[in-house]
């Protein structure tokens, strides 16, 4: 049989979409699922129980078996892509070690040490210490390392939501370049894991070892395992294929190739994004 569907799985914040498109973008069958509501144990907070998203991601993709005639055996591989700036704490057997902290969270970590040396020094000179402590209070992994210490010490890996999911569905502690939107120490411009001297290892400290490998968009992140074949009815042995987030699958699946090309996103939040071909650094 021809191998010539690909399955795409969004979990969004409102809902987790299973798609099967053709190789020309048909959309030929869907699932929706609608996601549980998110906790607020204080005021501005969102968390969620990780497990919650990948319950929720397995029944999109069996409540699309049976809306469906299409054979598994037709599917060439599977695309991933999540919201954005959701984190997960996870021990070395891939165990959650505490709720997912959601994108729209609104917790702050404020009197850290502020970036010091050279990079403390040129962020003097040139008015940007402001914006390097915005980041510093922003990230969570400052505020779980400052409030929940015990949590932080038994962190193997540090995952967004997309990595978390790839690890279920993969056994591999991985993700996406494409993914990477959030406060980690992350080269937007070189697109890897920052350079040892990079002053963002000191605005978010962390060991480069608690990060995933990374995979280019249209790489390969692992394989469906036999256990998230059971869990979700997506045959065994089928290629993750590294995707990107939410907002930038949106974007380029809108048509926005270029500088002169706005995409309006009406969504969990109202957005506008263009495409540049050079890089431009983001300031807050």
């Amino acid at each position: 049989m021809t191998r010539d569907i690909i399955l795409a799985i969004d979990n969004g914040t409102q809902s987790v979409r299973a798609l099967l498109f053709d190789l020309r973008g048909n959309l030929l069958a869907k699932s929706r699922v609608l996601s549980a509501p998110q906790s607020a144990p204080e005021p501005g907070w969102a968390e969620q129980d990780p497990e919650i998203y990948w319950s929720e991601l397995c029944q999109a993709c069996r409540q699309l078996w049976q809306q469906t005639d299409i054979p598994r055996e037709s599917i060439a591989g599977v695309a991933l892509t999540t919201q954005r700036s959701t984190v997960v704490n996870v021990d070395q057997a891939g165990t959650p070690l505490r709720p997912a902290i959601s994108w729209m969270d609104q917790r702050r970590t404020y009197g850290l040490k502020p970036v010091s040396g050279m990079w403390g020094l040129a962020f003097a000179a040139t008015g940007m210490t402001e914006t390097a402590a915005y980041l510093q209070a922003e990230a969570e992994c400052n505020w779980i390392r400052t409030h929940q210490p015990d949590v932080w010490q038994r962190t193997h890996k540090y995952l967004f939501l997309s990595g978390y999911l790839t690890y279920r569905m993969t056994g591999r502690f991985a993700d996406s370049v494409g993914c990477q939107v959030g406060y980690m120490p992350f080269d937007y411009k070189g697109l890897r894991w920052a350079g040892r001297s990079d002053w963002k290892w000191q605005a978010v400290p962390m060991s480069p070892v608690v990060l995933p490998d990374l995979t280019p968009p249209a790489g390969r992140l692992g394989e469906i395992t036999p256990e998230a074949a059971e869990a979700t009815g997506i045959p065994a042995g089928l290629p993750l294929i590294a995707a990107a987030a939410d907002k930038a699958c949106e974007v380029i699946g809108a048509g926005c190739l270029d500088s002169h090309i706005g995409c309006l996103s009406y969504g969990t939040t109202a957005t506008i994004n263009t495409t540049h071909r050079k890089y431009v650094e983001v300031i807050h």
